[in-house]
């Protein structure tokens, strides 16, 4: 008999009443799988299980020790006990609430055709990780939650489901957050994202500052996603930028609280100030609105702080955008570097414990988190000062500052995308040393990885490469890390219904020792039957060659770049600056830029940040050319043949059609990119040239890559039309950071002044920014 089949003789599923939401409804899921009945019981539990009798249990006590099977592992803390016979007598429990709804559904679909006798006498599922956080969950806090038609509560049981164990739930209700700025600014956009404590609720110190109506709105968009949550066994907690700045009004009430000044000067058109929390009015403000949170949602069991960015910093850092400055309570003048870094660094760790202490005060679990990247200057400090409950979030515990150790795995000698990417793949052996280090102090450490939506080719979704996502995830998992923070979170299954990534991610979760081509094999077979499978098989091994093989012209493109600057919607000439401003206003409106940004005009250049050279893009051109395009036409080959045969025999919308669909999507992203690298080969080549031979080499590139995103526009209109949702798009207003669902007519405004100004002599003005400055001063 199978477990499928004793399932089936479940008679009644019973459920303490004051048992945890998960718990409710991993019953009503069991009952209804089952067609059995839904029980509850009011006082205590029970001691005899009848005939079909099935109970879930919330007490520790009741998880047997071991079960003295060969694979048990009584060194790891979180399991799940699980036990049923061939009448339909059963228990389930867990060492905790966010292992319920992953394991049933990994017993509803992994393991019902095992035979009954493998738990017979009750089993422990050991789980790859304690925790599985999803970090800048792209689609339910960040950018991404004005995607059209998304389900939050479908896409929060997806995260369950897929083994994610805690999720962030401070997203703003509304599209953008309240900061304003001087007209034309793009800054304000940076505040939709990570938003900060006092965007949910005041304290004594800042009350009135923000209008409570938007306050209270954030707060029920906060807690209905707690609620969600809840309801599905998964961890809320909070990310946010901070100490964030604050209107100048606070300061107008209290001058002698301002902190540092935390905003870009280049992106920004105004001064921001956050308040100086070396002062303990302050610390206490901040203490303050974390309880209050607490007290709307007591189960809040982490914060993750993001910082120096997106106004936000902290107080006489080295990597602040205007260099170390701060508040009058912390360093006075003719302090040393070394001194300085010192108390700016103790002052960040003071922060964080404030913080979490006041928080433990209702939930001594509580944990608060930071990435280590903009604490360049104070790293050795702050490392000092970590300690029980002070946590680190990091794609790499080696790294300093932006600057991975790790390479690309197809090409060594260019650094690796990093931020836990599947590009990063190596594991240097230091990792584990300051892991255990940290472990020491009861701090942890949360590596990050990222195989969905917006770290990596923005803004596709659904990009499939299961056997990296297995590789990186057993990586990580051979090498002892216990803490997961999976930057993106995942797609909702409305937009990607055949998400092999997270069904690799939800099946290792439980079956770290899986074989992974047997298990490809299943899913296939699953989604498209016998006769498919194979192809399906191979064209994921296809993409994954060609994912592989791709250089990424600079990270920024690579990633939320590609949307900020409108890589799909800006028309590729060689003069941009020859364009109208009147015709580029359909795009350039909608950028994260300045109006003296250079990279209005020249690809290779963001604020004052080289991005990349010609030399560079050169190589990059060279490699895309030479490896990329075999394997990913060979697996859309591999789909195309077999699609109108996959509709007469699995109908509309299946994995074969939908796949397909974003395998096509991929190259257009992969051409763009290599058309990119043309562009700055071509143009800035030109600008460089010093003979006609050479300008001619140039001009030859450029005609060729103008050929070629012409034919790439018409390729991604042709994909447009079809019912697969491959990016992230809103219906509601289009914003700097997620586009709108006018692609067709940017695409078509595109190809226009493309064909216009193709011949036009390539140009970038080297004074573009003090002109385009000086141009901005005289209309004010």
């Amino acid at each position: 008999m199978t477990i499928a089949e004793a399932l089936r003789a479940v008679k009644s599923v019973y459920v303490a009443a004051d048992a945890l939401p998960v718990m409710h409804t991993v019953a009503a899921v069991l009952a209804k799988n089952a067609d059995a009945q839904l029980a509850n019981y009011s006082i205590g539990k029970p001691t005899d299980y009848d005939v079909g009798e099935f109970h879930l249990l919330s007490s520790i006590e009741d998880l047997p020790v071991q079960d003295g099977s060969a694979d048990s592992d009584d060194g790891q803390a979180e399991a799940v006990y699980f036990k049923l016979d061939a009448a339909g007598s059963g228990v389930l429990t867990a060492t905790h609430p966010s292992l319920f709804f992953s394991f049933l559904t990994h017993l509803l679909r992994d393991v019902c055709d095992w035979d009954v006798a493998a738990v017979a006498n009750g089993k422990l599922f050991r789980t790859a990780f304690s925790w599985h956080r999803s970090t800048y969950d792209f689609f339910l806090t960040q950018e991404g939650r004005i995607q059209r038609q998304l389900d939050r509560e479908s896409h929060i049981r997806h995260l369950a489901e897929s083994g994610f164990t805690h999720l962030e739930v401070n997203g703003l209700a509304f599209p953008e957050g309240v900061e304003t700025g001087p007209a034309g600014e793009a800054y304000p956009m940076f505040y939709t994202y990570c938003p900060a404590l006092d965007q949910f609720v005041s304290s004594e110190l800042n009350k009135g500052l923000y209008p409570q109506d938007y306050l209270s709105a954030n707060l029920e968009y906060l807690k209905s996603n707690a609620e969600l949550a809840r309801k599905y066994g998964l961890v809320p907690g909070l990310l946010c930028f901070e100490p964030r700045n604050v209107p100048e009004e606070f300061f107008d009430r209290y001058p002698m609280l301002r902190g540092a000044r935390v905003d870009h000067p280049f992106r920004s058109f105004k001064p921001r100030y956050n308040m100086t929390i070396a002062h303990p009015l302050v610390r206490q403000h901040y203490a303050e609105m974390l309880q209050k949170l607490l007290r709307e949602v007591p189960d809040l069991g982490f914060l993750s702080i993001w910082t120096n960015d997106s106004g936000a910093g902290f107080e006489h850092t080295q990597s602040l955008y205007v260099g170390r400055n701060g508040g009058p309570y912390l360093v006075r003048e003719w302090k040393s570097e070394a001194e300085i870094a010192q108390v700016a660094g103790e002052n960040a760790t003071r922060f964080f414990a404030v913080l979490r202490n006041a928080a433990r005060e209702s939930n001594p679990e509580f944990r608060v988190i930071t990435r280590m990247e903009s604490f360049y200057g104070e790293h050795d400090v702050i490392w000092r000062c970590l300690e029980d409950g002070l946590d680190v979030e990091a794609a790499s515990l080696v790294m300093r500052g932006w600057d991975t150790p790790y390479s690309h795995p197809s090409y060594p000698d260019t650094a690796s995308m990093g931020a836990g990417t599947v590009y990063q793949m190596a594991f240097d052996d230091r990792e584990s040393d300051q892991a255990a280090d940290l472990r020491g102090r009861q701090s942890l450490a949360h590596f990050c990885i990222a195989t969905g939506p917006h770290t990596v080719f923005a803004p596709l979704v659904g990009v499939p490469y299961p056997s990296l996502t297995y590789k990186r995830l057993k990586l990580l998992h051979d090498n002892g890390v216990t803490h997961l923070a999976h930057l993106g979170g995942s797609a909702p299954p409305e937009l990607v219904p055949f998400n092999v990534n997270h069904e690799i991610l939800r099946r290792f979760q439980f079956d770290p020792q899986m074989d992974l081509e047997g298990t490809l094999t299943q899913i296939a077979t699953k989604w498209v039957g016998d006769e498919f499978a194979a192809a399906l098989q191979r064209a994921w091994e296809l993409t994954e060659q060609a994912i592989m093989a791709f250089p990424h012209v600079t990270p920024l493109y690579s990633t939320m770049g590609f949307v900020w600057y409108r890589l799909w919607a800006r028309p590729l000439v060689p003069n941009i600056e020859a364009i109208a401003e009147s015709d580029r206003a359909y795009y350039q409106d909608f950028m994260c830029t300045t109006p003296h940004n250079p990279n209005n005009v020249d690809l290779s250049r963001d604020v004052l940040f080289q991005l990349t050279t010609a030399a560079d893009s050169r190589q990059s051109l060279e490699r895309i050319d030479w490896h990329v395009w075999q394997p990913i036409d060979a697996a859309i080959d591999q789909l195309a043949g077999l699609s109108e045969r996959a509709v007469d025999l699995l109908g509309d919308g299946n994995a074969i059609a939908d796949v397909l669909v974003r395998l096509k999507a991929l190259r257009c992203w992969f051409m763009t990119q290599r058309n990119v690298a043309a562009w700055i080969v071509g143009v800035c080549g030109y600008m460089d040239a010093v003979s006609g031979v050479e300008k001619k080499k140039c001009r030859a590139i450029l005609d060729e890559m103008i050929a070629k995103e012409l034919e790439n526009s018409e390729q991604l209109l042709e994909l447009l039309d079809s019912e697969v949702e491959f990016m992230a798009t809103t219906d509601l207003t289009e914003t700097p950071l997620i586009h709108g669902r006018n692609m067709r007519q940017l695409l078509a405004r595109r190809m226009a002044l493309m064909v216009k100004h193709r011949t036009d002599e390539p140009f970038i003005d080297p004074g573009y920014i003090e002109r385009q400055a000086a141009k901005v001063h005289e209309l004010a």
